[in-house]
């Protein structure tokens, strides 16, 4: 494994981090506590020191303490968590959410504590009104809090005017080679470098997209240059390469997935990308981009919908259509909206605009225009007629 070195802190923290909002699930969704717990500990035996969580992941925080709790891990690594606070009216919310989130973790102190999702400085400023700093302080002076930053979804100009709001310890963005210039994008990556913070990077593989159903010619210009090279590892090297990064969280929610990136990380060094594999890069971009409609990474922040829709499962049989073929589209479509059982429709067909969902999405995607698009693609005139026609089947 290699090391980055959070020059403020001094910790030195594993280039692959863990993610943990995607832990593995059994069919009742219920965390497989079995194989999260293995999959944590053989992460920490292979060198990964950060973990990232948050109390809106639901079952994460739990899940983590109790594999932490149990096998005596927690001083192996950095934890980090994140503060809901579209949930706080007021400070004494600060002070309800952290306690849970130190109960469900286990633990007495978060490493690295981030505010969720923040847009740009009038939310921090509104935060700020109701007195984050002082209890920031209060928590730091106590030790509870070891190191405070923030997590971001908001536009370039935003993440610049919030880095200058407060005298943040580190932040974490959403950044790969597909969004090198959307939301605070490389430069807001060497705005923070250099300030000295280190930058963590989430959505390194753009909610798996990046890993799986890449498009051929993408795969093909991946392939050519290094056989051996996964498009996950593709991915991963490409952040890697550059020195501002400081950790890559990756969702991990199976053995394979571990030990790919961990091969990734033994070879996680800056600067080092050919003009061969930066060609490459260059050809996938264009394919994946030619492929990928909607911007959706599947964080499913947009959930549970009112009326039930399946948005992320939407999105996903929407931009494979166009990624893998129509008839690949249409089966993740039918799947994963049950448009195929009278009784289990959650397709987009069942929108009612209220928009609560817009208003929760950190990319900022137009959902209910964007599910009518879906409905004309997937849901042609035959459509209807076709699943009536299976249901009586029996297909």
């Amino acid at each position: 494994m290699k090391y980055r070195m959070d020059q403020q802190s001094g910790n030195r923290l594993s280039a692959l981090g863990f993610g943990c909002m995607r832990f593995p699930r059994g069919l009742n969704v219920k965390i497989d506590m079995d194989k999260t717990e293995k999959l944590i500990l053989s992460a920490i035996e292979r060198g990964v020191n950060y973990f990232d969580t948050a109390y809106l992941y639901p079952g994460s925080e739990e899940a983590v303490g109790a594999a932490l709790s149990k096998n005596g891990a927690r001083g192996k690594i950095f934890l980090a968590t994140k503060l809901p606070h579209h949930r706080c009216k007021n400070r004494d919310d600060f002070e309800r959410y952290f306690l849970e989130q130190l109960a469900r973790l286990r633990t007495d102190y978060i490493d690295y504590y981030l505010i969720h999702n923040i847009s740009d400085a009038e939310v921090w400023g509104a935060l700020a009104d109701m007195g984050i700093g002082d209890w920031i302080a209060e928590k730091k002076a106590s030790g509870q809090i070891r190191r405070i930053g923030f997590s971001f979804h908001g536009s370039a100009d935003g993440f610049l005017e919030t880095l200058a709001a407060y005298p943040w310890d580190f932040c974490q963005i959403q950044y790969n080679y597909m969004d090198e210039n959307y939301q605070a994008g490389r430069s807001g990556l060497k705005a923070a470098a250099k300030m000295g913070l280190p930058v963590i990077i989430m959505e390194p593989l753009l909610g798996g997209k990046l890993a799986n159903g890449l498009p051929k010619k993408a795969v093909a210009a991946f392939r050519n240059e290094n056989a051996e090279r996964s498009p996950a590892a593709w991915a991963l090297r490409w952040l890697w390469n550059q020195p501002e990064v400081t950790v890559v969280l990756s969702g991990m929610s199976s053995m394979d997935q571990l030990d790919d990136n961990i091969r990734a990380a033994e070879s996680a060094e800056p600067n080092t990308l050919t003009e061969r594999e930066a060609s490459a890069y260059a050809t996938a971009v264009g394919e994946i981009a030619k492929a990928y409609k909607i911007p959706c990474t599947g964080c499913n922040y947009c959930m549970p919908c009112p009326k039930g829709v399946n948005i992320p499962g939407c999105f996903a049989a929407y931009n494979a259509s166009y990624a893998a073929g129509f008839v690949t589209g249409l089966q993740l479509y039918i799947t994963s909206t049950g448009r195929n059982r009278s009784d289990r429709d959650h397709g987009g067909g069942n929108c009612v605009k209220c928009l609560k969902c817009e208003r929760n999405c950190p990319q900022r995607i137009a959902i209910s225009k964007r599910l009518e698009d879906v409905g004309r693609r997937m849901e042609p005139f035959w459509f209807d007629t076709a699943m009536k026609i299976g249901r009586k089947i029996g297909i």
